[in-house]
């Protein structure tokens, strides 16, 4: 797999990407999350025009999975990133966020940070095996509160959700 930037034309296969890779939350009893919308086409949008809109894609140069980011008190922090089940299991995901992390550190940023589901395996723990560690309320910087606040009125905290955080 190989890591470029998503092109416009690409935006509305993200959205494909993102309904797929929703989709096995609906075996653990979370089918509000695997029903939920992709990001609008505004908002990753939003993300291409600030070149924080990275895919993974295969041989064909078709995307199989995407990061959103945005820097977040000093962190690059990871929005979103989804990979469409027939390309799990293959390190698209980590290839992703060390991508991240890469960009991260040439803009001077010191973390990577993402919220995520703490009971979900592909969630907290699979961001555990990368070297993410849970932030206590305490160390949270005021943008993480923030997005945990958004989070919260969205109706996502129905399910244990955490911070974490890996240093660059």
């Amino acid at each position: 797999m190989r890591i470029r930037l998503a092109t416009r034309a690409e935006l509305p296969v993200l959205q494909d990407i993102e309904r797929a890779a929703g989709a096995p939350f609906r075996e653990l009893g979370m089918p509000e999350i695997a029903d939920d919308e992709p990001p609008a086409l505004d908002v990753l949008e939003r993300y291409l025009r600030a070149g924080r809109c990275w895919v993974a894609v295969d041989e064909r140069d078709l995307p199989a999975a995407y990061l959103l980011a945005e820097p977040v008190d000093g962190a690059l922090h990871i929005e979103q990133v989804s990979v469409h089940p027939r390309a799990a299991r293959r390190g698209v995901g980590r290839a992703l966020l060390t991508h991240a992390a890469g960009r991260a550190r040439e803009e001077g940023l010191t973390a990577l940070t993402l919220t995520t589901f703490t009971e979900v395996p592909w969630n907290a723990p699979y961001y555990a095996r990368l070297g993410f560690r849970p932030l206590p309320e305490a160390e949270l910087t005021p943008g993480l509160r923030a997005i945990r606040a958004t989070e919260a009125a969205l109706g996502l905290d129905r399910w244990p959700r955490v911070c974490m955080r890996a240093p660059l």
